[in-house]
């Protein structure tokens, strides 16, 4: 079964108005899962996120995050307990012991975040999907013997 990572980002639109994006890799491909994009991202709609996530990758046996409260908020927990997945917690202030979704997001920061000034939540959910695509179809990875995600997860599985 695979660990996922996940892990918030924090950006703002061109008028000034911030919105957040809620990121989820699988550890073991480094493939992008999903990225949520949102004003407000409360622990609610992240369980529904992991719940679309899980119909269309299997669950994960444990998941790896900060302790930011929509990932340590009740209902979060116990959907968590009530999926059977772990939560792995890293200790505050130790970003490096999710290195994996934190080098995810300084990519998708670098490639896509910091490249455009975004007029509308739209714009930037659509920009996004091509570049998550991009990711993971053809983008390689030094980390996966110069691999994208996708391919390298089709080696490893077949």
């Amino acid at each position: 079964m695979p660990f996922w990572a996940l892990d918030f980002m924090r950006d703002t639109l061109y008028s000034g108005k911030v919105f957040r994006t809620f990121n989820v890799i699988d550890e073991a491909n480094r493939g992008a899962l999903g990225i949520d994009i949102g004003v407000s991202l409360p622990a609610s709609r992240v369980i529904t996120f992991m719940a679309q996530l899980i119909d269309m990758h299997g669950r994960p046996q444990a998941i790896r995050c900060d302790n930011g409260p929509e990932l340590t908020s009740r209902v979060f927990t116990d959907w968590c307990e009530q999926q059977r997945i772990e939560l792995r917690y890293i200790q505050p202030g130790k970003p490096d012991q999710n290195a994996y979704i934190e080098r995810f997001n300084r990519t998708y920061r670098e490639e896509l975040l910091s490249a455009y000034l975004f007029e509308s939540l739209t714009e930037v959910r659509d920009l996004t999907e091509d570049w998550f695509d991009r990711y993971n179809e053809i983008r390689p990875h030094d980390a996966l013997g110069s691999l994208p995600p996708a391919r390298y997860r089709d080696l490893v599985l077949a």
